[in-house]
């Protein structure tokens, strides 16, 4: 990504309904709300991503997390003031999709595009579920995975 410029813009922060997969990992009951900071990333201006990060009520209800704004810092280093550090190895699960009509809409795709979907799910490092961030993207996906002995 040399010489390129990434960006994002916050669209809404609010309390929802969480999906199923944030309301499992967070343990909470289907009529539970959650927090969710949904964000448009672009690329040299272009939309290439769509990130919506879900907190739990108890964590995020009263902290910026819960605002419309820019969390200086940014929402980890928030949460790690508030006692919730992310575990340094938090779960991944990546699945190929094709956008919905709003992801079309928003990222400025035709319909029927292929999109990767990462979903990461994080604990603190005392046990607590704090955070699930659902990625929407249109673009090449490359990471660094640890490799354990089984």
């Amino acid at each position: 990504m040399r010489g390129r410029r990434g960006s994002q813009r916050l669209l809404a922060v609010q309390e929802v309904d969480a999906p199923e997969s944030v309301r499992d990992f967070f343990g909470l009951e289907t009529s539970m709300k959650v927090v969710v900071r949904r964000r448009l990333i672009t690329l040299d201006d272009q939309p290439v991503e769509l990130a919506d990060s879900y907190y739990p009520l108890h964590i995020a209800r009263g902290t910026r997390l819960a605002e419309m704004g820019r969390i200086p810092g940014g929402a980890v280093t928030l949460l790690a003031k508030l006692g919730f550090t992310p575990e340094s190895e938090p779960l991944e699960d990546v699945a190929a999709s094709t956008a919905t009509s709003a992801e079309c809409a928003q990222l400025g795709l035709s319909a029927r595009t292929p999109v990767l979907v990462l979903t990461r799910f994080t604990t603190s490092t005392n046990g607590t579920p704090m955070e699930v961030s659902i990625m929407t993207m249109t673009r090449h996906l490359q990471y660094r995975q640890r490799k354990q002995a089984s």
